[in-house]
C-alpha cells in the first residue's frame, strides 16, 4: 500500500502493488487511465490517481463554465469514464457519462456526464467530493481530481502570426485556441498565474510511488500542470518516479512539426527542475529519431523505454492493452 499523504515513499519497493498519479487531461489522460486501470484489476497498482487539467473553455464544458461559473467538467467526465470496469456495470456507465445529446435545441451538443457533475457540484458545493460521489455510482477504479480548484486559461506565445514578421509573438487566450493556432507556440502560462492547487492532487503526488505525465495535447492537457505553482513543487520535490509518455505523433496546431525529442525538450523548457526517471516512446512513433530522443534523454539523467503501445492500424492511438503491459514493465524494473 502507498504511505500516508505527505510521507516520502521508497520508490525502489517494487516487490508490492504501486501507488500511481497520472497527469493530464482528454483523450490522452484516457488512453493511460485505460491502461492503467487493467493493472489495478491484476492487483499491480492498488492505488490510483487522476489529476485533470481544468482549463478547456469549449463546447459543452465550455457552456457549463460559462453559464455556471464552474470548473469545465469535460477531462474529468473523460477520466471517470475510463476508469470504468469492463464489466456489464462500468460498460454502461461509461456509455452513459459519455453520451452527447443530439438534436436541435438548447441541449444539442451537452454531455450527460458533464451535467451530471455540474448538478452534483451545485447540490454538494464541494468540487472534490462530488467527483468522488460520480467515482462511487460508477464503481471507478480510482479517483478523479481537478488539478486546480479555481477556472482559468490558457494564454500561449506564438510565432508566425504576423504576416511579414515570422519571428514576432502573438498572444494567443484559451484552451481551444491555443490548440487550434496556425502559428509555432513558443510558452504557455496560466490566467490566473497562481490558481489554487486542489490540495488531494498535491498530496497524492506527494505520497506516490510513480507519476506518468502524458501522454496528449502537449501544451494544453500535460504542461498546464507544471503551471500550477503547489502543484509543481509537489511534482519537483515528490519522491516518485516520473514517467514521461511521449505521444505518437504531432498534433496540428499544437506540436506541428514535432518529433518526440522536441516534445521532451518543450517540457524542459516549462520545467527544468523536473526530475524525469523514465521517458517512453512508441517504437514506430520515434521512426528515424531514435538517435536525437536518445541524446536528449540522456542529457536530463533519464532512461528511454521503447515499446511497441500503439494500436496495429496506423492510426495515432494508445492500446490500451499494450500500453498496461508497459507500465508493468516499466514498474517491475524500478
Amino acid at each position: 500500500m502507498s504511505t500516508p499523504a505527505g510521507v516520502p515513499v521508497d520508490p525502489s519497493s517494487t516487490d508490492r502493488a504501486q501507488a500511481v498519479v497520472a497527469l493530464g487531461g482528454g483523450h490522452g489522460l484516457h488512453a493511460s487511465l485505460s491502461a492503467l486501470r487493467r493493472l489495478v484489476d491484476d492487483l499491480t497498482v492498488d492505488e490510483l490517481t487522476a489529476v485533470v487539467t481544468v482549463a478547456d473553455n469549449g463546447g459543452s464544458s465550455g457552456r457549463l463554465r460559462g453559464e455556471f461559473g464552474v470548473l469545465p467538467p469535460g477531462d474529468l467526465r473523460m477520466a471517470l469514464a475510463a476508469l470504468c470496469g469492463e464489466d456489464e456495470w462500468g460498460d454502461t456507465w461509461a456509455r452513459v457519462l459519455q453520451h452527447r445529446f443530439a438534436g436541435n435545441g438548447e441541449m444539442r451538443g451537452h454531455v450527460v456526464g458533464n451535467l451530471l457533475i455540474v448538478g452534483l457540484w451545485e447540490l454538494l458545493g464541494d468540487s472534490v467530493d462530488a467527483l468522488d460521489w460520480v467515482g462511487r455510482l460508477l464503481e471507478a477504479k480510482g479517483r478523479v481530481l481537478p488539478m486546480a480548484l479555481t477556472p482559468m486559461d490558457i494564454t500561449a506565445e506564438v510565432r508566425g502570426l504576423r504576416p511579414g514578421d515570422p519571428d514576432a509573438l502573438t498572444t494567443v487566450r484559451g484552451q481551444v485556441e491555443v490548440a487550434t493556432t496556425d502559428g509555432v507556440i513558443d510558452s504557455i502560462r496560466l490566467d490566473p498565474a497562481d490558481p489554487l492547487a486542489c490540495p488531494e492532487a498535491v498530496a497524492a503526488v506527494e505520497a506516490a510511488d510513480w507519476v506518468l505525465l502524458g501522454p496528449g495535447s502537449w501544451f494544453t492537457s500535460v504542461i498546464p500542470h507544471l503551471m500550477v505553482p503547489a502543484l509543481r513543487e509537489a511534482l519537483v520535490r515528490t519522491r516518485a518516479r516520473v514517467v514521461v509518455n511521449l505521444n505518437l505523433a504531432e498534433q496540428a496546431g499544437e506540436t506541428g512539426g514535432f518529433g518526440p525529442a522536441d516534445h521532451l525538450a518543450v517540457l524542459a523548457e516549462h520545467a527544468p527542475e523536473l526530475v524525469v526517471h523514465t521517458v517512453l516512446a512508441d517504437r514506430a512513433g520515434v521512426g528515424d529519431g531514435l538517435e536525437e530522443l536518445e541524446h536528449v534523454v540522456a542529457a536530463h539523467g533519464a532512461k528511454l523505454v521503447v515499446d511497441d503501445v500503439a494500436v496495429g492500424d496506423g492510426t495515432p492511438r494508445h492500446d490500451p492493452a499494450k500500453l498496461a503491459a508497459a507500465y508493468e514493465r516499466i514498474f517491475a524494473a524500478g
